[in-house]
């Protein structure tokens, strides 16, 4: 079956032993939108915050974050099938640079894992996947640490981030967004940090 993704550019490509080849694609707003609304659909994806948009509504968000400069997004792709949407902003320039001391070299990254196949979750799968992607953001970008600002209740998350070598951070109230184009209601998050050292030495 040929690869749908073949002629888009990767940020990032990379092959994995006994994995796969892990291809970091910057979105397309109208091309994504349909495996993007389908995922953020989803019961599970409820601390996404998106679970009541339409698929219209889900492509208008991205294609006004391709404007910034500061906020970006990204299909993941392995082996040709999508597996999860990537996006980094620059903390200085999110209201989590209200909650905590921003670094130079720092990244905030969220992750959207794509639901797990008729076999159900693989183990040690996403933490294949999260090193493909973290080897982009600390290397391929050049960035010393990466911010995450999981919603506390999201205990799944907080506790993958934990497993994969993060350092637990404060516990803070991420302030409500209130723009003509970005609404973000407020959000009680655990914030954690990842050096890039951890995963890469040296």
């Amino acid at each position: 079956m040929p690869d749908p993704y073949a002629s888009r550019t990767p940020v990032h490509d990379q092959l994995i032993d006994g994995f796969g080849a892990v291809r970091v694609l910057p979105l397309d707003p109208g091309a994504d939108a349909a495996v993007i609304h389908r995922w953020v659909s989803e019961e599970r994806a409820v601390f996404w915050g998106m679970t009541e948009l339409t698929e219209q509504q889900v492509a208008g968000i991205y294609a006004h974050m391709a404007t910034l400069d500061t906020h970006h997004a990204y299909l993941v792709v392995k082996d040709g099938e999508p597996v999860a949407l990537l996006q980094t902003y620059e903390p200085e320039a999110d209201r989590v640079s209200e909650c905590y001391d921003v670094r130079p070299g720092d990244i905030g990254v969220h992750l959207l894992l794509a639901p797990a196949g008729p076999g159900g979750a693989q183990p040690g799968w996403t933490a294949r996947l999260v090193t493909a992607v973290a080897a982009y953001v600390l290397l391929g970008l050049d960035r010393r640490r990466v911010v995450v600002d999981p919603d506390v209740r999201n205990e799944k998350a907080v506790t993958r981030f934990l497993t994969m070598g993060f350092t637990p951070g404060p516990v803070v109230l991420l302030p409500e967004i209130d723009l003509p184009d970005v609404h973000l209601p407020e959000k009680k998050a655990q914030l954690a940090f990842l050096d890039r050292e951890i995963l890469f030495p040296g």
